[in-house]
């Protein structure tokens, strides 16, 4: 069917007006470089132009145009363009996808359509089958068909049909696909510092836009931060499946080994004579076309099922390398009726797959950092529960990012015990390793018998002096400009006085429950930051509790919303009231935290208070004269021997508590009080009312006195002075033979 059969042209003369139209119409149709579609009213082809390529043939006239460019959403373009008959107006710049007969793979249509109007036609005739208007008979070229649409809004201009032009674009469209995947890839990608995101986030900007599946492995040494190894890659070097995905209309994973069951986290090994290993052998990659008789779908024939589940026609395989080291491999497929890969989508794998073989080593590298600093964090946390006199404690850990949170409990003297938490805000080494270091300097500071106010200040002299250190770096130096953060709470439980005496520097307080289950009031004045500039003074709070309490010292972590405290207490006292030990108690705690808590690290520790028992613990009180030695060596003696120990420690204890018994009488005050305490070690403790410390001399052959202090550091395994309200505290402590 010709144009010249249409209405358009009937009655035209060769010389008249009609012959310029035909003229206009031919020149269009023939030199015009946009493909150029007639429809009747019915949306039938009339006429088509030869750059619309296979649909200008004799076979297409008459077919409905969705069928002609078979369309994805015929339903919805029929609307479009029905619309424009009806006189909504023209459509312009419309994207419509479909396929051609004559050329294989999905296309892109870019459709605009214009009403062909017939002014010449008098109202009501042919073509203006409007409101009122009786139906002509019914033929396949009438636009009074019986299935014709309603005539145009203006019954004076009939509609005689549609004049569309169709370009296909088709590799504008695969262009603009490929800058968008690549654009993509630049934001989703190295946006994390975690392997596994960063394989994740790399598949979803791929798939569905430019491959309908998507696989990524990873060398499996690199996801526990190894080096990668230097291509080409050894053919048994197992790869895990770091991240998959694919599109709605894939079914099942291309990549996927037997009986589907190679989920993400999965490993295997690159089967030789396959795209694959030649990918991570010469370190190129590789555009695949599959078939049924692809030759090396044989060596993998576990692969060969899974592609032809999926319907699997085209690869590319790519491998992630970096500076010549292979981290891993990237397979992308395309399944069903998706056009198959080309040259220009190889380059584009290949500049995506650098940017995430660049992401994902960031990501190892500091994946080896973490391991490395929670190793040195493991290291410098206590490795196994210390024996306390008079307190049970336990401990939960909980791992993270955060490398820097530290708990401790350090027995002092007198049966009293330490108990520390605290944190280095930070990741990484660094964090770890100033963790370690204030560590170490509150375990000196608590030898030394302070009190928890003095303690806190003195570590925040030494952090003051850390951060001094790292702001006289170099400006090159990358922890120049890193700030320090940290924060600690010290507290010290006296169980003879059941009082535990708390200082915090910019931390959490303790909380505190009683052996009923109730809540124990602990209002600690909150001190500043460890690394802070400004300075301040940590004001102590003492609480008295009753035997069998639980204080439970926590890093902020565990403090994630305004409930936590009120949770913590609440699970505290269950546990309490239910007999659960005390581990349990820090398991139900990390049970009970809210489900969207994402702790970057935490550290729990929990202390059960109790008492000395009296059959472990002697105390008398002394006369202040010179008879007073020899009478404590005596009662030294009995209750020593009443307690089974051997005589040498016997004999040595009288040693040292007449030393310091004479050494009280000589240089104190009133009152004199002698204890001793019966342990895993021998405690022995003499008071008197003065604060001056005794000083260690070593004596010269020719001197008479000033052996005493010497003899006793000589006989007693630790001793040292403490100092309170009402005095001071000479002290020893021995070992215990078996106790070693």
């Amino acid at each position: 069917m010709s144009y010249a059969d249409t209405p358009a042209g009937a009655g035209a003369g060769k010389d008249g007006p009609g012959a310029l139209d035909d003229a206009l119409l031919e020149a269009l149709f023939a030199q015009t470089a946009v493909g150029l579609v007639v429809l009747d009213p019915r949306l039938r082809l009339v006429r088509a132009n030869s750059l619309v390529e296979g649909v200008g043939t004799e076979e297409y006239i008459g077919l409905p145009f969705t069928e002609v460019f078979r369309l994805d959403d015929p339903d919805g373009c029929e609307r479009l363009l029905r619309r424009v008959l009806a006189g909504d107006g023209p459509v312009r710049d419309h994207l419509v996808r479909g396929r051609l007969r004559q050329i294989p793979g999905d296309r892109t249509f870019l459709v605009s359509a214009y009403r062909l109007e017939n002014p010449t036609a008098p109202a009501g005739s042919a073509g203006s089958a409007g409101p009122g208007s009786p139906a002509g008979p019914a033929s396949p070229a009438s636009p009074t068909a019986p299935d014709s649409p309603a005539g145009p809004a203006d019954p004076h201009t009939p509609t005689i049909g549609l004049l569309s032009a169709v370009v296909d674009v088709t590799e504008r469209e695969r262009a603009r696909a490929r800058e968008t995947a690549l654009a993509a890839v630049r934001d989703a990608v190295g946006g994390s510092l975690d392997v596994a995101a960063t394989c994740r986030s790399f598949i979803d900007a791929l798939v569905p836009g430019f491959a309908g599946a998507a696989v990524v492995e990873v060398v499996d040494e690199v996801l526990r931060g190894a080096d990668p190894p230097v291509g080409p890659l050894p053919p048994e070097t197992p790869l895990r499946r770091a991240a998959t995905g694919r599109c709605a209309t894939v079914r099942t994973d291309p990549g996927d080994g037997p009986h589907r069951g190679r989920p993400v986290g999965g490993t295997r090994r690159l089967p030789p004579r396959t795209p694959y290993a030649l990918a991570v052998a010469d370190l190129r990659p590789r555009l695949v076309p599959l078939t049924a008789d692809t030759p090396w779908l044989a060596a993998d024939p576990d692969g060969a099922g899974a592609l032809a589940r999926a319907g699997a026609h085209s690869l590319i395989v790519v491998p992630l390398t970096l500076r010549g080291a292979v981290l891993g491999l990237l397979s992308l497929y395309r399944c069903g009726s998706a056009e198959p890969f080309d040259e220009d989508d190889v380059s584009l794998a290949a500049t995506a797959a650098t940017r995430a073989a660049l992401a994902v080593d960031n990501a190892r590298r500091y994946e080896r950092e973490h391991l490395i600093a929670s190793t040195v964090q493991r290291r410098l946390l206590p490795q196994a529960e210390r024996h306390q006199a008079a307190v049970e404690t336990a401990h939960v850990l909980l791992p993270g990012r955060d490398s820097g949170c530290w708990f401790d409990t350090i027995a002092l003297s007198g049966a009293r015990t330490a108990l520390v938490v605290g944190g280095v805000a930070g990741e990484g080494l660094q964090s770890a390793i100033a963790m370690g270091q204030l560590r170490t300097v509150i375990q000196a500071l608590a030898g030394l018998d302070l009190e928890p106010e003095e303690v806190l200040a003195r570590l925040k002299e030494t952090a003051d002096r850390l951060a001094d250190e790292r702001a006289a770096l170099p400006p090159s130096d990358a922890l120049q400009g890193e700030e320090l953060r940290a924060g600690c709470v010290y507290g010290v439980y006296d169980p003879f006085t059941r009082t535990c005496t708390v200082a915090r520097a910019g931390h959490p307080a303790p909380l505190a429950v009683g052996p009923d289950g109730r809540a124990v009031a602990l209002d600690v004045p909150e001190g500043p930051g460890l690394f802070d500039a400004d300075g301040g003074l940590f004001a102590p709070a003492a609480v008295t509790l009753e035997e069998g309490s639980v204080l439970a010292f926590c890093t902020g972590d565990l403090l994630p919303d305004e409930h936590a405290e009120e949770r913590i207490t609440r699970t505290l006292a269950d546990g309490i009231r239910s007999g659960r030990g005390l581990q349990q108690l820090g398991d139900d705690i990390v049970y009970a935290l809210p489900d969207d808590t994402r702790s970057a690290g935490a550290a729990l520790l929990l202390a059960r208070t109790g008492t000395v028992s009296d059959h472990r613990v002697a105390t008398w009180d002394l006369a202040q004269d010179r008879a007073t030695p020899a009478t404590a060596r005596l009662l030294v003696r009995d209750r020593l021997q009443g307690w089974g120990l051997d005589e040498d420690t016997v004999d040595a204890t009288e040693l040292i508590v007449s030393e310091l018994v004479t050494n009280a009488i000589r240089y104190g005050t009133p009152p004199l009080r002698l204890r001793l305490l019966l342990d895993t070690t021998l405690t022995c403790e003499v008071h008197d009312g003065s604060t001056a410390s005794p000083h260690l001399r070593h004596a010269r052959t020719v001197d008479e006195g000033g052996r005493g202090l010497f003899i006793v550091s000589r006989l007693a395994t630790h001793w040292g002075a403490r100092h309170g309200p009402d005095g001071k505290v000479l002290w020893t402590e021995q070992d215990l033979p078996g106790n070693g």
